[in-house]
């Protein structure tokens, strides 16, 4: 089921709009993708224009960036500590941006979004 992004109905007084059009299939949205720690899945999904987006369901590989080596390296991901956009993925290990991972490497922070770039690239804490 879409979640519904355009206008909203109501006003932020409580009041309402007047309905000036339909709903148009560009303003459906879809339901987020969160990636769990587990063997890698993607899933391709076709988006406006026709273009593709690689939506990442699984994975247990980060690219890591050392700041003090400057160098990026593959690690694998052990488990989520902490998630600032909801701690009840924490249980879940569901991840996406800002999201802090412990690695092999030790504990970092995902810049990028998973869900959406199908790629998880993280920066050392």
């Amino acid at each position: 089921m879409g979640r519904f992004q355009g206008r909203s109905s109501k006003k932020f007084t409580g009041g309402r709009y007047k309905q000036y059009r339909a709903k148009r299939r560009s303003e459906i949205g879809r339901e987020p993708t969160f990636t769990r720690v587990n063997p890698t899945q993607r899933k391709v999904l076709r988006i406006r224009g026709g273009n593709l987006k690689a939506a990442l369901l699984n994975d247990n590989f980060a690219n890591v960036y050392d700041s003090k080596q400057k160098k990026t390296t593959k690690s694998q991901i052990k488990t989520v500590k902490s998630n600032p956009a909801n701690p009840h993925y924490v249980q879940r290990n569901l991840m996406n941006k800002g999201t802090i991972i412990v690695t092999e490497l030790g504990e970092a922070r995902i810049t990028s979004r998973p869900g959406q770039d199908g790629v998880i690239n993280a920066v050392l804490l």
